[in-house]
């Protein structure tokens, strides 16, 4: 069975009764909303400003910093996905070359996804220290890793796994309300005025021309996970001086990978269909619930990965999942979800593909100028949306394709 992203397999039920279509049509329609819906819903808000279209247009902006919309739940759905599927992967390396072999290959795809996302983020095209060392693919790379590994020592007690991701959480929680660092509010003038000052821009220097200390603060630029980022993450940031996928969030983001590590057990396990659901879903909403209390004192921000967040996303995730695998896997309707099992099988091709093509800049050379006024002109807006159409249906016309020609990117 080909591999879909190096680390992301795809599932296959134990005892081989066939691949989980579900986890690739779920997977596919996470990507699909990064490669190309969103502008879909934004050009539907331009043509008509409704209650709907507002909703929608709200739903795919992300909150400033606390908060949580859908695009929020983007990428850490597809962390979740990730730990799903190393179940599957895992389990049949474990069984053909032992915990050597796993580990080797652990090893290899998490080194290759991770060159992947320095290469989706310039690469070496810029002068250091130009060059971003963190980002999404980067994380991705980092969350498999640690997984994988404890599913290689833990995977046969799911109870570890469970205290692990807890104490991921807690840990990071601790952290980030106790430990004192200096009350340096991460922006520009601030930085630049100190730097001024002292004569030097080093990040340890700056650091220790802040007087004061603080804990507990949560605010954007104030607090733990951006400091430590500004101090010791090289290269470049796309915050300037910390970044949304920092050093330290890297600790409760690999809880997400652990829940699908959960989830994945429970669906390759001997319960009922009916079962796998009631309890996916009860999962999930007991995660919600203890996220949104939480939040109350430690407050929900994707930008920090804060502990209430991962909880939030973690029980939309698995509600997710339930919802795709009963409709898909147990009542088999899943004719109209091909598209996103397209998508899904080739997730890391589509997603460095736009690094390389510009898709919405080619469905403009193939449906704007003449064109997208001659639509604007039998309503307004329609032209944009028509663009917007034909850009993400260039997307999943290459995915169909290499689909068709089972062409995967695989190690």
């Amino acid at each position: 069975m080909h591999d879909t992203l190096p680390g992301i397999p795809v599932p296959v039920a134990r005892g081989g009764a066939g691949r989980i279509r579900s986890v690739d049509a779920l997977r596919g329609f996470d990507m699909l909303w990064i490669l190309g819906a969103g502008p879909i819903v934004k050009a539907l808000g331009k043509m008509s400003d409704n209650p709907a279209t507002r909703f929608l247009s709200q739903q795919l902006t992300h909150v400033r910093w606390e908060g949580f919309v859908f695009y929020d739940l983007i990428f850490p759905l597809f962390l979740f996905l990730v730990g799903v599927s190393i179940v599957f992967s895992l389990d049949r390396q474990l069984a053909s070359g032992g915990r050597a072999a796993a580990m080797k290959r652990i090893v290899w795809r998490s080194l290759l996804l991770y060159l992947l996302g320095v290469f989706h983020s310039g690469g070496i095209s810029q002068r250091w220290p130009d060059i971003a060392l963190g980002g999404v693919l980067h994380r991705i790379a980092a969350c498999y890793l640690a997984s994988a590994i404890l599913y290689v020592w833990f995977g046969s007690r799911p109870r570890m796994i469970a205290a692990v991701a807890a104490g991921l959480l807690l840990g990071y929680w601790v952290l980030m309300t106790f430990v004192p660092f200096p009350d340096l509010k991460l922006e520009k003038p601030v930085v630049e005025e100190i730097a001024a000052r002292i004569g030097t821009s080093d990040p340890a220097a700056i650091a220790r021309a802040v007087p004061g200390r603080v804990s507990g603060a949560y605010e954007e630029g104030r607090n733990l996970c951006n400091y430590l980022d500004f101090r010791f993450l090289p290269g470049r940031k796309m915050s300037v001086y910390y970044i949304n996928e920092g050093l330290l969030s890297t600790l409760p983001a690999i809880a997400l990978c652990l829940f699908g590590i959960g989830a994945g057990r429970l669906l390759a396990g001997d319960a009922s269909p009916g079962r796998k659901i009631g309890i996916l879903f009860a999962a999930a909403a007991a995660m919600a619930l203890v996220g949104w209390l939480w939040g109350h004192q430690f407050p929900i921000v994707k930008r920090i990965w804060t502990s209430s967040f991962i909880l939030v996303a973690g029980g939309c995730s698995a509600a997710l999942l339930a919802a795709f695998y009963g409709v898909i896997d147990v009542l088999k309707r899943d004719r109209w979800c091909e598209p996103f099992v397209w998508i899904g099988m080739n997730p890391i091709t589509l997603y460095l593909s736009g690094t390389v093509v510009n898709y919405q800049a080619v469905a403009e050379r193939l449906a704007g100028g003449d064109a997208k006024a001659f639509c604007d002109g039998l309503a307004p807006g329609l032209g944009g949306l028509v663009v917007a159409l034909v850009g993400l249906g260039l997307v999943v016309l290459l995915a169909w394709f290499l689909h068709a020609k089972r062409i995967f990117l695989r190690v």
